[in-house]
């Protein structure tokens, strides 16, 4: 009987028996964080492709948005209060106060803004209300104006050195 291969996760580098259906072409695990790796490096790739890179922009997807949302206008409502379980409350245990322990490090957030443009793209869909990629850019290239402005404005009262 031949000897079962074992591949090398690319995701958590641990070694794993790969489904002998996709055993030629399966390079991640089957732990979720791994399939969530997986599934986002394949969606990197498929957006690579140049015949995928402008996948739903332009202004026929853009019209057919428009129309599903006036078809469903509270679908991205928040809905109201939630109900209240039937059981009863459980009584909070108090929490041993603990010091900060320097473990824990967060990212900067120059790296934050930076590192994720998606951050950055839901933060301005988020503050304004936007959803489609047009008006995005539309704040974005705004933003950007500003930001320039500013800049060159303290450029300019600045001393020279």
């Amino acid at each position: 009987m031949k000897k079962k291969r074992r591949h090398k996760c690319l995701h958590c580098r641990e070694l794993f028996r790969p489904d002998p259906r996709n055993r030629h072409h399966q390079r991640y695990c089957s732990k979720p964080e791994c399939r969530r790796a997986s599934k986002a490096a394949s969606q990197r790739r498929w957006l690579g492709k140049a015949a995928n890179r402008d996948y739903f922009h332009g202004p026929a997807h853009l019209e057919r948005v428009r129309r599903w949302r006036a078809a469903h206008p509270g679908y991205w409502r928040e809905r109201g209060p939630r109900r209240h379980a039937l059981q009863e409350d459980s009584l909070a245990q108090p929490v041993d106060q603990q010091g900060k322990s320097g473990s824990l490090t967060e990212t900067p957030l120059q790296e934050l803004c930076t590192g994720e443009p998606l951050v950055l793209m839901g933060l301005i869909a988020h503050l304004t209300g936007a959803a489609l990629q047009e008006d995005i850019a539309r704040t974005t290239r705004g933003l950007r104006q500003l930001a320039q402005d500013i800049l060159s404005a303290g450029a300019e009262r600045e001393p020279a050195r």
